[in-house]
């Protein structure tokens, strides 16, 4: 064979020296035979290089996929199960759209740190597309857009930080007030502690999006709880598989009806916004009437000077504002009253518990004094408590899912450009091999370290809201309003089950998990004087 090549290499050096001149096609038959030889060797080579793998998993059936996904109300415990057959690192088949499930916390780590950039898109959902306006929030917009980073800008740097969230002190203060005067009135009869974690949430953040001016009194604060219903029903549907996702072309037949529910939902919610921007709007034009100027801006006026700028770096569309006033008002208060009722719940499941947190407020903040928010740094235990119950029940199981910007390895396997990719927070925050006596709740595991498990997702075995670019951005005022009503509710109350009453611990799978059926509990006052809780 070389011989022959040989050969043929000579002829054509020999034609190109002929009497009769130079072969000119001599030379470029030589170049091309020479391009095509090292194509193919780097063709071979590139095709013998090892690639990696997709990550194992259910076969499911063809062109459905894994059926069973559709069929669950409790998606994370069914991901948990999969990842104990096929290992902390799977994928699904839903119909034609790949599915990754990472279950631990250093590929999560690989997922939220080391590729952050990468795993930092969205693949949003149809219902999600519906409620945020066209995903013109902060939580589904793509990451490359820089519509988002503007958004986020505006949202964090703008409206949540340090100082704008110390200056809302005495609005969030007056509703945790309220709340204490609303529950003195109904003491000594069972209350539901969630609808009322709720209404103390939904009027602190409608007292700072109102600066204060309309707050509880404004018009629909007399159907909250509805409004609670319609919140609670709209996170459900954005955790539910939907077959109009991964079969894009029965998209508009809706067989599950989740699209028609969410515009429903949506169209409420965009009255909402209107009635609010419409009223915010008057009130302002009547203070510059008045006195020629307006006081300290709140967070809608904030919105509402954005969408009139001409400046596109830092303008917003009405879209856009409604987007992120939904943001606000859901996210502030559907996570905050979930997880004040699941502390509850955990209190009166274990009343030694309770008690080791009364002692520790009265002693931190006097038996006859009000709690205040300058008090919340030195109670240590009821921050253990309040990070246990975040650790057994997360409000977000899965997180909001990532999708990868490019294809890239995680764990050794491959996950494509587009994967829809869960990180399984509730199976981490329960594994055996991370966890001692990982079911139990056990307040005391945070108390060790306490700086070593926040909430801004630095350590992968514990980070409920999520970490890197793409973490819940209202953690720091969240944790404010949390704290501090649940500290004033048991320091101003003793708490107890209706008589004969069973705890249930069940979840309500969704975006945000709640229980699947609400504590009910009766307040006694510690104290006949209301004054010293409210002063």
């Amino acid at each position: 064979m070389l011989q022959t090549a040989f050969s043929s290499y000579s002829w054509l050096l020999n034609a190109s020296n002929q009497k009769d001149g130079f072969f000119p096609g001599a030379f470029s038959f030589l170049i091309a035979i020479l391009a095509i030889s090292l194509w193919h060797v780097w063709t071979i080579r590139k095709s013998r290089k090892p690639t990696a793998p997709l990550p194992p998993g259910p076969r499911g059936l063809p062109i459905v996929g894994y059926l069973p996904f559709l069929g669950t109300d409790n998606l994370h415990l069914v991901f948990t199960d999969l990842a104990g057959v096929y290992g902390p690192i799977y994928k699904l088949w839903l119909g034609n759209k790949l599915c990754v499930v990472i279950s631990s916390p250093s590929l999560a780590k690989e997922v939220v740190r080391d590729h952050d950039i990468t795993f930092s898109e969205r693949d949003p959902p149809i219902a999600a597309k519906i409620c945020t306006f066209g995903c013109n929030d902060i939580v589904f917009d793509s990451y490359s857009s820089p519509d988002w980073r503007k958004k986020r800008k505006v949202l964090v740097r703008e409206m949540l930080n340090n100082t704008s969230i110390k200056a809302c002190y005495g609005l969030r203060r007056e509703q945790v007030i309220k709340t204490i005067k609303d529950v003195y009135k109904n003491a000594g009869k069972p209350i539901d502690f969630g609808e009322l974690a709720f209404l103390a949430s939904i009027n602190s953040v409608m007292s700072m999006l109102w600066g204060g001016k309309q707050g509880g009194d404004q018009k629909g604060a007399q159907i909250w709880s509805e409004f609670r219903d319609l919140i609670t029903e709209l996170m459900v549907i954005l955790g539910k598989p939907n077959i109009s996702d991964i079969f894009p072309v029965l998209a508009r037949f809706d067989m599950q009806g989740l699209e028609r529910e969410m515009k429903k939902i949506s169209h409420l919610f965009d009255q909402l916004f209107d009635s609010m921007i419409e009223a915010r709007v008057n009130v302002a034009n009547k203070m510059e009437k008045d006195d020629g100027k307006t006081d300290q801006k709140d967070f809608l006026q904030l919105l509402l000077e954005l969408k009139e700028k001409n400046d596109s770096a830092t303008s917003i569309t009405m879209n856009q504002l409604k987007a992120l006033l939904m943001d606000i008002v859901v996210g502030g208060t559907d996570t905050t009253s979930t997880m004040m009722e699941w502390t509850m719940a955990e209190l009166m499941q274990h009343p030694e518990v309770m008690e080791k947190v009364r002692k520790e407020i009265a002693d931190v903040v006097g038996p006859n004094s009000s709690v205040d928010e300058v008090h919340l740094p030195n109670l240590r235990y009821l921050d253990a408590v309040v990070k246990e119950t975040f650790r057994l029940h997360p409000p977000m199981p899965l997180l909001v899912p990532r999708c990868p910007g490019q294809s890239t390895t995680v764990g050794g396997y491959s996950v494509p450009k587009g994967t829809r990719v869960f990180l399984n927070i509730w199976s981490i925050q329960r594994d055996p091999q991370v966890w001692d006596n990982s079911t139990e709740f056990q307040p005391e595991r945070f108390l060790n370290d306490p700086d070593k498990f926040d909430y801004l997702g630095n350590d992968c075995r514990y980070m409920p809201f999520g970490s890197g670019r793409r973490m819940c951005a209202g953690v720091s005022l969240g944790e404010r309003m949390l704290y501090s009503t649940l500290a004033s509710l048991l320091h101003a109350f003793d708490w107890k089950l209706p008589q004969g009453a069973e705890q249930d611990l069940t979840g309500r799978f969704g975006i945000i998990m709640k229980k699947m059926k609400p504590i009910v509990v009766i307040p006694t006052p510690r104290s006949s004087n209301i004054e010293h809780y409210i002063k």
